[in-house]
């Protein structure tokens, strides 16, 4: 998957893990920010998408014509430029570049003159939501639930994680076959 410019606004607030897990007003705040966030990771993983809406950035190859970007869902492309041989690089306008967005979120970048460029950089944006508010609450029951496993096992018990939150998670999931284009 595509590394973030930034790091995604989590889907879960801290006073919500907190009382799930029935904490005081500030007790472990750092300890379960963190397991938010760990949570967090673990969702979009499972799931192939990114949750709340964030930038991102990408160098790739142009295989047959196009560009196959890394993350998903993505909203809307912010700029592409051709990556030429010697090292030059070329801005393209909104009118020099097609992209086609499947079903499940995933895009394509198809320069229309490549100019002899193997690679591209493409800034772009993708998630699911907005913000915490977009975000279906099955998926956000999930995160909760993987937090309270994750502080439960800090201690070291190795129990798999309960199988609730896969089944949360699974009606939003979207799998690859391999990184073909």
């Amino acid at each position: 998957m595509a590394e973030s410019l930034v790091p995604g606004d989590v889907p879960v607030s801290l006073n919500e893990a907190r009382g799930w897990l029935r904490l005081g007003a500030t007790t472990d705040d750092a300890v379960v920010a963190g397991l938010v966030r760990a949570a967090t990771n673990i969702c979009e993983a499972f799931i192939g998408q990114w949750l709340v809406i964030r930038a991102a950035e990408e160098v790739l190859p142009v295989k047959n014509g196009t560009a196959q970007l890394g993350a998903r869902p993505v909203v809307a492309i912010d700029g592409v430029t051709l990556l030429l041989p010697g090292g030059d690089e070329s801005l393209l306008g909104d009118g020099d570049y097609l992209v086609s967005t499947g079903r499940d979120g995933t895009a394509r970048v198809t320069p229309g003159d490549a100019r002899g460029a193997a690679r591209v950089r493409v800034a772009y944006r993708a998630g699911i939501g907005e913000d915490a508010n977009g975000i279906p609450e099955a998926i956000r029951q999930g995160i909760v639930r993987m937090t309270q496993h994750l502080h439960e096992a800090r201690d070291g018990s190795g129990a798999a994680p309960p199988a609730m939150i896969a089944a949360l998670w699974r009606p939003w999931r979207r799998l690859t076959l391999g990184a073909g284009q």
